[in-house]
């Protein structure tokens, strides 16, 4: 199964008064690492040409992570729709799951506001990724 990684090191900053990375931070970095997934639908990230909306997040906490320890963040597609499609993401660190995120994406034309449907070319790409439980 493919998927996009991203390899990242927690800043001192990202902590909280715990000593572990603090819960916001994962949303965000969730966010970072879906530019791959963005780029399919704007291949230069023209803000102008954006062509997706975010309908919906969530994030499963599942362990502890710390600052000072890199961090992968595995990117899949978790399900395609007609014009959405869910967004997989994990977060790994020391070879432990320590989160876990869906974000439901929806392909959208901003100028008739409305959702579209996802071209069949991007969709096979899609498909390359699709995590299958």
């Amino acid at each position: 199964m493919q998927y996009f990684s991203e390899k990242l090191n927690p800043r001192f900053s990202d902590t909280d008064a715990l000593g572990h990375i603090n819960n916001t931070m994962v949303p965000i970095w969730f966010e970072g690492a879906r530019d791959p997934i963005f780029r399919w639908f704007s291949p230069e990230l023209d803000t102008k040409n954006w062509r997706l909306i975010l309908a919906k997040i969530d994030v499963n906490f599942i362990d502890q992570m710390y600052y000072g320890q890199s961090m992968e963040i595995r990117t899949y597609i978790g399900r395609i729709g007609g014009s959405s499609f869910d967004v997989y993401q994990e977060l790994w660190q020391n070879d432990k799951l320590c989160a876990s995120g869906t974000a439901v994406m929806v392909h959208y034309d901003y100028q008739q506001q409305k959702s579209v449907r996802i071209p069949e070319a991007i969709s096979t790409q899609m498909h390359v990724y699709l995590h299958k439980v």
